[in-house]
């Protein structure tokens, strides 16, 4: 039996972000995480570059994020996952469909941080009316490259953004600034939480600064129904996004 997430909208609607603590029980985080590794040992090496990421290619250990997941049985047919769905309802005030999912790591020993950006620069949306759920798969805290949001950053609307050097996030906020700093809020996690976070919300995340343990999260990007993609935003956005692959020598489409 779902859970009504109805009681976690009043902080939703105040900070752009919410903690849905234990929100995969420990059957379904497990049939998750047994199914990422299937994908990460039979799928992942032959998938093309732009929907595998690694910090170093030559070294597989490095894998950091997986995009465009639906290529798989499993992973498409998660998109109608009845719990997602039902919090993203709860949260935006409407039906909301469910992208293919994504995973993200951030291996120890790797200089990988997360610049501060807000997802609807990505994603190009109008009305805003989005959100991504990330649930955690290993204990997150500092020492592993927690998330961090600026509270309330989703009411004042998209910042300016350019082109990065990290992969995966090619784009991050160029006047992010000590008082966004201040405002801040640390998120720690123990695997099957959810953070659920606006499409506008600014965050970012440090490196893994540990020397063993790595920094999992399996996420959706649900979408209201009043969404349509602002063509033109989109078009600038992915011509910016093809430069940086092209500059990194990665495959491009």
């Amino acid at each position: 039996m779902l859970m009504d997430y109805t009681r976690y909208k009043p902080d939703f609607d105040r900070d752009g972000f919410v903690v849905v603590r234990q929100f995969l029980p420990p059957d379904e985080l497990a049939e998750v995480t047994e199914n990422l590794d299937r994908y990460i040992t039979e799928v992942v090496p032959s998938l093309p570059d732009k929907d595998a990421f690694y910090q170093d290619r030559q070294r597989p250990e490095t894998l950091k994020q997986l995009q465009h997941m639906g290529c798989d049985q499993y992973f498409s047919d998660f998109r109608s996952n009845p719990r997602f769905a039902s919090l993203a309802h709860a949260l935006l005030g409407e039906p909301a469909n469910a992208q293919e999912p994504e995973w993200f790591n951030k291996p120890p020993g790797v200089e990988h941080p997360t610049p501060p950006h807000q997802d609807n620069y990505y994603f190009c949306l109008k009305p805003p009316s989005v959100v991504t759920i990330w649930v955690a798969l290993d204990p997150v805290d500092e020492g592993n490259g927690c998330l961090r949001y600026v509270r309330g950053s989703y009411r004042d609307g998209i910042r300016p953004h350019s082109a990065t050097d990290v992969l995966g996030f090619s784009q991050g906020i160029t006047d992010y600034g000590a008082t966004d700093q201040e405002r801040e809020v640390v998120i720690r996690a123990k695997p099957g939480d959810a953070v659920v976070h606006h499409g506008e919300t600014i965050h970012r995340a440090d490196p893994n600064q540990s020397t063993d343990r790595h920094r999992r999260a399996f996420a959706m990007v649900l979408k209201g129904e009043s969404c349509q993609v602002d063509d033109a935003a989109f078009r600038r956005y992915d011509r910016s996004r093809k430069q940086q692959h092209q500059g990194m020598g990665l495959e491009t489409k």
